[in-house]
């Protein structure tokens, strides 16, 4: 694979940092582009934000002057990382100006002609792009990764499909660093549980049924199951965990789930991307685990945790997985998914 340069939109922000630190030593992709907002455009970024992440500013990405987030010099690749007040317009200016743009923001994931993938589970559906071209006259293109909690779902349920997945009931437990910076008061956060995230439960249930669906003719057809979740905020740093009670319409015993689990490869492992883990579902003996402290951060933050499969007495199978939020489930989830886009020959 030749080396392909690429840029961040929101790059000083904290999800733009995740990026900037997955992306160091990339062997396909080398960063050489920031967009940011007018106050930090013409300024290094060392200059334009503090570094909100463990250890050091990468030195590389800290000479780089931050432009605007106009797509006149930046890469043909562009990674989103803007906040969702202002990415809709912003990314579609991009996109028509011939942009491949791989989003982590929730703005266009809904979209009837708009790609919503997580590389193990979905990847027919990029097939779509072409429409998505056709339909709005852009010469590039908008590509999603769906929201943090709805990643280790969708990874959890994929090996499932296979035994005919009816109903679906989860409640979440949600790290803090998924509400940004600054994030959750800390008054509010700590020796507490907050029942509400705001809009999260509704797009836990609408993106798993785009994302498990199939595509036909162009056109997404979702998951005709139904989906119920519950979502949670706690005091944890990284790592959502989500326990999960599934109807499957086959039957299968707990012993058959764990065996597609632990046995569960797909496109991104085949291809040897390099963001997918060997295993991107890790199964876990223990009663005890998977725990996000202990487990989120292995497999460098790609792989999903899986354990305590069990018969359900209400649906049929329940289980609990755990994956890292702002990197399976953000900057990770998307540079896996450029790099599924360039094994399809999409930027050539």
């Amino acid at each position: 694979m030749r080396s392909i340069e690429v840029g961040i939109l929101g790059g000083t922000g904290v999800v733009g940092q995740q990026f900037i630190r997955f992306l160091q030593g990339h062997p396909w992709f080398k960063l050489t582009w920031l967009g940011a907002s007018d106050r930090s455009a013409g300024k290094k970024l060392r200059d334009a934000t503090p570094w909100r992440l463990d250890g050091e500013m990468p030195l590389s990405a800290a000479e780089i002057v931050v432009s605007e987030s106009k797509p006149r010099n930046a890469p043909r690749l562009v990674f989103s990382a803007m906040d969702a007040s202002i990415a809709t317009e912003i990314e579609r200016e991009f996109a028509q100006a011939g942009h491949c743009v791989v989003s982590n923001s929730r703005n266009h994931r809904m979209e009837p002609d708009v790609p919503l993938i997580v590389p193990e589970v979905n990847p027919s559906h990029l097939s779509v792009i072409p429409l998505q071209q056709k339909n709005r006259g852009w010469k590039g293109m908008i590509v999603t990764n769906p929201n943090c909690s709805t990643v280790t779902l969708t990874m959890a349920l994929a090996p499932l499909a296979g035994f005919g997945i009816q109903r679906i009931i989860v409640a979440t437990m949600q790290a803090v660093s998924g509400a940004g910076y600054p994030g959750v008061a800390s008054m509010d956060i700590l020796a507490n549980v907050l029942p509400f995230i705001g809009s999260e439960e509704e797009k836990m249930q609408q993106e798993t049924q785009k994302i498990l669906g199939s595509v036909d003719g162009g056109q997404f057809r979702p998951l005709h199951a139904r989906v119920s979740a519950h979502c949670h905020r706690v005091a944890v740093v990284d790592g959502h965990t989500v326990a999960t009670s599934v109807e499957l319409s086959s039957k299968p015993r707990p012993s058959d789930v764990q065996a597609a689990i632990e046995t569960f490869r797909a496109v991104p492992q085949d291809r040897k991307l390099p963001s997918a883990p060997p295993h991107p579902l890790v199964y876990m003996p223990q009663q005890d685990r998977p725990q996000p402290r202990r487990d989120a951060a292995r497999e460098n933050g790609m792989s999903v945790f899986v354990g305590r499969v069990r018969e359900c007495p209400v649906l049929d199978i329940k289980f609990v997985a755990c994956g890292h939020n702002t990197i399976r489930g953000a900057a990770g989830a998307a540079v896996l998914n450029a790099e599924l886009m360039a094994s399809e020959g999409l930027f050539d």
